[in-house]
């Protein structure tokens, strides 16, 4: 299990590494960027957000202020309830992450899938898949 945990803990260093050096865009950045490009609309509640993304709302407020005066994300109230904000991926931000996307790929190809040559990778990836969704099913 110690070799799990030092996975866990270089794997984002040496992306996060990769991102900067290569795409110029931090994993901190990157992240959002990723999620809000998936998500109905290109735009998710700030919580719901921050909550993919692994941080605090306020950690996630600081991180999307900073994208928000690079152009790359919107803030807009929340239409169901007026209390919230949304977090709105523009057209700048779409274009941002499909630059940085192929250095992404590359990464964790290289530091991750690269290790697994001769196994299935799908079924890898429906056990990573299911291990995810477990995780985040006990912290709801």
């Amino acid at each position: 299990m110690r070799a799990l945990s030092r996975v866990l803990l270089a794997l984002p260093r040496v992306v996060d590494a990769d991102m900067v050096r290569e795409a110029g865009l931090p994993l901190y950045e990157y992240t959002p960027l990723m999620h809000l490009s998936e998500a109905p609309g290109k735009l998710m509640r700030m919580s719901e957000l921050a909550a993919a993304c692994h941080l605090s709302l306020s950690g996630m407020t600081r991180v999307v202020i900073r994208l928000e005066k690079r152009g790359w994300v919107q803030r807009a109230k929340c239409t169901q309830d007026g209390r919230g904000w949304n977090a709105v991926l523009t057209e700048v931000g779409l274009a941002r992450l499909e630059q940085a996307w192929p250095t992404h790929l590359s990464s964790v190809r290289r530091h991750l899938v690269d290790h697994f040559s001769g196994q299935d990778l799908t079924q890898l990836t429906a056990t990573l898949r299911h291990v995810a969704t477990a995780g985040q099913a006990n912290h709801s």
